[in-house]
């Protein structure tokens, strides 16, 4: 994979420099081609050569003889040139501001010589011709120098092919070397990357240091990040899935016991012999332990749409303080807890919440039983309603401190109870709150006893 991921590196840098120096040779040849397709009838050039060539437009034909006109002049003088105009043997004819020294007379060799160099007097010709007269401009201390330069131009093609070969490879052996550094240290990174999503899809989700990592270091801290949330997942359904076989060992065991008591009842019941009164009381058995089963069953429904979020919210806009009074009442009417401690406290009669009724009722109904049921038949249990939310409290056992973290686990039993349950009750709990987009907090201590907030957003 290092190996595939460099070579095709290397093809896309060698494949960039070919192709740039192409377009550079051929743009080079543009501007050079441009030079000679420059429109004559710009007057505005910034060149001797190009300006010499144009004058002929400040010229015009007055008793047989070429004459400047005032545009003529001030173009000269702008410029900073001079001008002679010259008859067909050579002799000057007339002048705009050409020196004293300068000649009046021109034969071909003359023009010629002073057309390829500087004079002394590091003036630079330039000639151009006009109705078969000629004339010549001279440029004092000009910055532009000409260049004689004789070529071939079949050999000029042939060294200039070489030369382009001889560039495009110098720059492919340059990006080659330099590429296959630059890559060794590129795809190094890269196919490590792609190895550890690899372990990642391997589930190997141990964190994992990388030496140089280079512009890919936020890219290995990101996977490092996901291996660690990865992992923690992982802990936490190897967690959940040790705790649902416990659970269903633990529910198995449950309903053995109240199918054992239903069917030996119901045998019971088969016999001719009982009394009425024994009758009666086998059949209160069979039921307690069939709404016993159900309860369990039900409390796995309800757990499993929970979790899943099929559970559709029936929603009310309730008084708080009356939903919780009258909940405590009911509560207290039952036989169960009629000589349980029960408080309760409203310091908020004006708070209302948007709920259904029916699953919040369990959601806190499961607190209050988590604390009578787990605890003393002493305990003290309080309900209160403040401003913020509602505190279900009690002064009981309290929960260990490494369990608390555990106790909205599903199918978690705490260790310090004795009493038969499913495990679900406070997770339960939890997911009621939460499906109504609230939360619960949950502070213990232990032989001090346990409090849970619910607050709603």
């Amino acid at each position: 994979m290092k190996w595939k991921l460099t070579i095709r590196y290397l093809i896309s840098i060698l494949s960039i420099v070919f192709i740039v120096s192409i377009v550079n040779t051929v743009i080079l040849l543009a501007l050079i081609l441009s030079q000679h397709n420059e429109d004559p009838e710009d007057i505005i050039h910034d060149t001797g050569e190009n300006f010499t060539r144009s004058f002929f437009y400040y010229l015009s034909m007055e008793d047989g003889e070429p004459v400047v006109s005032e545009e003529g002049k001030d173009a000269l003088t702008r410029f900073g040139a001079w001008l002679q105009i010259l008859d067909e043997n050579g002799n000057v004819l007339s002048d705009e501001f050409a020196p004293d020294n300068a000649a009046t007379h021109y034969t071909p060799i003359d023009l010629v010589h002073k057309y390829k160099y500087m004079d002394d007097d590091l003036n630079t010709y330039f000639i151009g011709e006009y109705e078969g007269f000629s004339y010549i401009i001279g440029v004092p201390d000009s910055k532009q120098q000409r260049t004689i330069i004789m070529a071939d131009p079949q050999q000029f093609l042939t060294y200039a092919s070489q030369f382009l070969g001889a560039i495009i490879i110098v720059d492919l052996i340059i990006a080659f070397i330099v590429g296959f550094l630059f890559s060794t240290v590129l795809t190094k990174p890269v196919s490590r990357i792609i190895e550890r999503i690899s372990e990642l899809k391997e589930r190997k989700f141990e964190p994992k240091k990388m030496k140089r990592p280079g512009v890919f270091k936020r890219v290995f801290s990101n996977l490092n990040d996901v291996s660690e949330t990865l992992q923690a997942h992982e802990n936490e359904r190897q967690k959940l899935e040790q705790m649902r076989n416990e659970w269903i060992s633990n529910v198995s065991h449950d309903i053995k016991t109240p199918l054992a008591s239903i069917r030996g009842y119901a045998e019971l019941l088969s016999n001719e012999d009982i009394s009425a009164e024994e009758r009666l009381e086998y059949a209160e058995v069979i039921e307690r332990q069939s709404l016993y089963m159900k309860e369990l069953l039900d409390d796995f429904n309800l757990t499993m749409r929970l979790r899943n979020q099929e559970m559709t919210l029936n929603l009310q806009e309730i008084r708080v303080e009356g939903f919780v009074k009258k909940m405590i009442i009911d509560l207290l009417n039952d036989p169960q807890f009629q000589t349980r401690e029960i408080g309760f406290s409203s310091h908020a009669p004006e708070l209302t919440w948007n709920i259904d009724q029916h699953l919040m009722k369990r959601a806190i109904l499961n607190f209050i039983f988590n604390a009578l049921i787990h605890n003393d038949e002493n305990v003290k249990v309080t309900v209160e309603v403040q401003k913020d939310g509602i505190i279900i409290r009690d002064n009981g056992k309290g929960i260990k401190k490494e369990e608390q973290a555990q106790i909205f686990d599903r199918y978690y039993r705490g260790t310090n109870t004795t009493s038969r349950g499913t495990g679900l009750g406070l997770a339960i709990s939890r997911d009621i709150i939460q499906a109504h987009g609230g939360k619960v907090e949950m502070e213990s201590e232990v032989g001090k006893g346990t409090m849970f907030k619910i607050r709603m957003q």
